[in-house]
């Protein structure tokens, strides 16, 4: 072989391993990206906690700073008692990049709007008159006409649900009523709060949680059924005497 050919062909076989070594560094500092990138907060479905590092509140929310313990992220939902400090934990919500707040001026990288708020240790009730627009809002019950309302067909009224709490705890349970709140996923499901007009204060309003992809509107007449836990306590306040939950939900 002559010289010439022999320096082009080592010339050649050099510049392959130059760009092979190139290209396998390349892909190993993209797989390095992708395993230190955060997942926590970006996986659908995840929830936001942490300490209260700054607040405020505007326009019928409240904007709120927490450290997560591995960096501060900024949320803002209905309007809720918070101080620096607090422990909270509210759903994912929705991520919106550079976020101008006319009544704030002020602008955040990304912010998060949520559904909810959850202070560690409060009684809070599932929902809130002071949900963002896009929520239905509550109305008083006594602006619902609850006559009319037929008895469920092997069925019950609310009333003889919560007296017989006991005997149909862990049970199937069916009836019919009226919508009075409905809130759009909170802790990944739909909730409801349905009177039929039967009980009195403490046992005339069943809460209730769906799977479903229902859209319901206060004042709706639904039937239900699905399964009575009694005593039911999902942890930070949120406290139930009786509760349907994963229920089948029809509105008529």
């Amino acid at each position: 072989m002559r010289k010439e050919e022999y320096t082009v062909k080592k010339f050649i076989i050099l510049s392959l391993s130059v760009l092979l070594t190139m290209t396998v560094g390349c892909n190993d500092e993209k797989t390095k990206s992708v395993e230190q990138a955060p997942t926590e907060i970006n996986q659908p479905g995840a929830s936001l906690s942490g300490t209260v590092t700054e607040t405020m509140d505007a326009s019928g929310y409240t904007y709120v700073q927490i450290d997560t313990g591995s960096e501060k992220i900024w949320a803002a939902g209905p309007r809720t008692a918070l101080k620096v400090g607090d422990e909270v934990s509210m759903p994912q919500g929705s991520p919106i990049q550079n976020f101008q707040s006319k009544t704030l001026n002020r602008e955040f990288e990304m912010i998060y709007f949520v559904s909810l708020i959850i202070v560690a240790g409060a009684d809070q009730t599932i929902g809130s008159a002071d949900m963002p627009a896009d929520h239905p809002s509550t109305i008083s019950p006594e602006q619902i006409d609850f006559s009319g309302i037929e008895k469920a067909v092997d069925g019950h009224t609310i009333a003889e649900i919560y007296a017989g709490k006991a005997d149909l705890n862990g049970k199937p349970v069916m009836f019919r009523g009226k919508a009075v709140k409905f809130t759009k996923q909170i802790m990944g499901k739909n909730w409801l709060h349905v009177q039929d007009g039967s009980g009195s204060q403490g046992t005339n309003d069943l809460t209730v949680t769906t799977d479903a992809d229902v859209m319901v509107k206060v004042g709706d007449t639904v039937l239900i059924s699905g399964t009575l836990t009694a005593d039911k306590d999902f942890g930070s306040g949120y406290r139930y005497d009786i509760i349907i939950e994963d229920a089948k939900v029809s509105v008529e």
